[in-house]
């Protein structure tokens, strides 16, 4: 889309009428001034993220980028507000629904509740993981990959949004970089 605007606003002309040439070029003109600005926040984005120690400590994180690391501090800042990673995810709309009756255990769909845009990103950066996993298992985390065995990828997505949605309150307020936990050998095995 961009190749065609810029076409357009270096003067080639389409086969119509003058007046819906001139409208296509100005709006191609419009396009390319756009264009332009979001490339210009982009690498001003970049250079705030290198900048920012929370940015940083946020982008340890698989699936968590600039922009989002960004939108997280900008939302919820150092994450005290928050009690518990699992209080955020609720925030965020990312933890299911309760639907329980008559003592049964239900949990339904996510609540979809809090920031939806703070959960889009998330959910994009976690289906990107989903699909990195895809294309390589050996070093995606064990946990992803067994949930890709019982699960849909879409399920699996916004299930690695909500748990990383918990890690992010973690290295937030811990003020510590993400580092997988280790589960312990069991007894009896030998490496």
């Amino acid at each position: 889309m961009i190749g065609f605007a810029e076409n357009i606003t270096l003067g080639e002309v389409l086969g119509l009428p003058d007046i819906a040439n001139e409208v296509i070029r100005n709006l191609s003109e419009q396009l390319m001034a756009l264009h332009k600005r979001v490339r210009w926040y982009e690498e001003r984005l970049k250079q705030v993220a290198k900048e920012d120690a929370r940015v940083r400590l946020l982008r340890t994180i698989p699936g968590v980028g600039a922009v989002t690391a960004s939108a997280i501090i900008a939302s919820i800042g150092d994450g005290h507000r928050f009690c518990n990673g699992r209080e955020f995810a609720a925030w965020l709309g990312l933890t299911p629904a309760n639907k329980s009756s008559g003592g049964k255990e239900k949990l339904g769909r996510i609540t979809k509740m809090g920031d939806q845009y703070l959960r889009s990103l998330l959910v994009v950066g976690m289906t990107s993981l989903v699909r990195q996993t895809r294309s390589h298992p050996e070093s995606a985390s064990k946990w992803l990959t067994s949930l890709l065995e019982r699960k849909a990828a879409r399920v699996a997505s916004v299930a690695m949004a909500n748990k990383t949605a918990r890690i992010v309150w973690a290295v937030l307020t811990r003020d510590e970089t993400n580092s997988p936990v280790r589960q312990p050998e069991k007894k009896g095995t030998t490496s």
